[in-house]
């Protein structure tokens, strides 16, 4: 089995503390993917009813930094020439979960949904959309669900809504990606998350300011309530746990995530 549950030390965010143990206990090799989070390896080779895996971490995490009104006038053009890199082609082309579709061009033009002047605006705007557009409605989809099933149902998860927004920026020519974490509820206006849970983002490679963090799900900018685990393409690159059980029987998942604000780092 494959862990993802290591918090990034990048964007502002400082890794203080990380320990990680299973019941069986097994050892743990940590390594690195392409995208630069690291994942931790698991064998059991033996018989087990279950497997409990515990993770616990501290992170500092800094507000984020107050974005420009706007980006200039050439910042399209220095956006669309990205895609010609070998790092632009990887997140503005298409992913696992994130294709183009009939479905997605038509809740575009029923929406309205277009580029405007300048890439944040217009991608600011676009996250508003999708806020006011779609219920939040835990259950409603898999991780496995196609950006087709929110579309048709208009009711989804954080990482559809993720998923979405990418589709869309990825369509104007600019790079984004999934990011993956934590969220912790301190009922701010806005929060559609019930309690402290796992939670999707996304972050969009913009001139001046690199890649920022928009938050469809809560219609808000990532702050010192997101904690960022993993990025890639897609949640297909970031799934807290992929595995292989060799056995007979059924078989449940049960999370339990906990979150707690400290006034000084431990």
């Amino acid at each position: 089995m494959s862990l993802c549950l290591m918090p990034r030390n990048d964007g502002g965010q400082r890794l203080l503390s990380f320990g990680i143990k299973t019941n069986p206990q097994a050892p743990l090799n940590s390594e690195e993917d392409s995208f630069g989070n690291t994942k931790h390896v698991l064998n059991i080779h033996r018989d087990h009813g279950g497997l409990e895996i515990i993770s616990r971490s501290t992170v500092d995490a800094a507000p984020p930094t107050p974005l420009p009104g706007s980006l200039g006038a050439d910042a399209w053009e220095e956006v669309r020439s990205w895609r010609q890199s070998l790092s632009g082609w990887e997140f503005t082309s298409a992913s696992r979960y994130v294709q183009p579709s009939p479905e997605l061009d038509a809740f575009v033009e029923r929406q309205d949904i277009r580029p405007g002047g300048d890439p944040l605006e217009s991608l600011l705007r676009l996250s508003d959309t999708l806020y006011r557009s779609f219920e939040y409605a835990p259950g409603s989809t898999s991780a496995a669900s196609p950006i087709e099933h929110i579309l048709r149902s208009r009711r989804g998860v954080c990482q559809d809504y993720a998923h979405v927004m990418i589709a869309i920026a990825r369509s104007w020519s600019v790079p984004a990606r999934y990011v993956s974490g934590y969220f912790h509820v301190t009922g701010q206006e806005g929060e559609q998350t019930p309690q402290s849970a796992t939670h999707a983002w996304v972050e969009c490679k913009l001139p001046g300011l690199g890649w920022a963090g928009l938050d469809p799900t809560n219609r808000s900018l990532p702050d010192v309530r997101h904690v960022r685990i993993a990025q890639g393409r897609d949640y297909h690159d970031v799934p807290p746990t992929r595995g292989v059980l060799q056995g007979s029987g059924a078989g449940a998942l049960e999370v339990n995530i906990q979150m707690q604000r400290v006034q000084q780092p431990l």
